[in-house]
């Protein structure tokens, strides 16, 4: 594949589908690089590089977790703003079958299953966001206000990372 033809992922499909206007980005995908390796490699600030997580809750139903790339997810907030006793990632398996994508390459758009999304408010406070296109090393530069075409729950600044 040539760097400039963009992937058919579900996501872009559902992007397209919906036209909201993206940009693709490619970078090398590395093995549990995560965040860090992807802004770098683009010259982004992690900040703006938004990871796609996906949990489930002890009742085992599944939830998308959208948070800014230096930061962490407080399970412990997040299941007291879902109301629940406990949330924890999925495991790569379910987390597979759930979305259709793989670990590295996890997006909110075009998943498999619908999912509710709860993303950090601060996220839309940004002018632009990086996020999985639905491949490993394809990112997506979006207007985070697109993010809303998700059944997403927007958290105050401190529910979802721990301070």
């Amino acid at each position: 594949m040539k760097k400039t033809e963009i992937p058919v992922t579900s996501a872009v499909r559902f992007l397209r589908e919906g036209k909201i206007h993206f940009e693709p980005h490619f970078y090398t995908y590395e093995e549990h690089g995560g965040t860090r390796i992807a802004s770098a490699a683009l010259g982004v600030p992690e900040h703006s590089a938004v990871k796609t997580i996906v949990m489930k809750t002890d009742e085992n139903k599944p939830l998308i977790v959208l948070m800014h790339g230096d930061r962490e997810v407080s399970t412990k907030m997040l299941a007291r703003r879902v109301g629940v006793k406990s949330v924890q990632p999925c495991d790569e398996r379910t987390a597979q079958r759930l979305t259709g994508y793989v670990f590295g390459g996890m997006s909110p758009f075009g998943t498999r299953m619908p999912l509710p999304v709860y993303a950090e408010k601060t996220i839309f406070a940004l002018d632009k966001i990086y996020i999985n296109g639905g491949k490993r090393g394809f990112l997506l530069e979006i207007n985070p206000a697109d993010l809303k075409v998700l059944p997403v729950t927007e958290v105050e600044a401190g529910v979802l990372h721990g301070q």
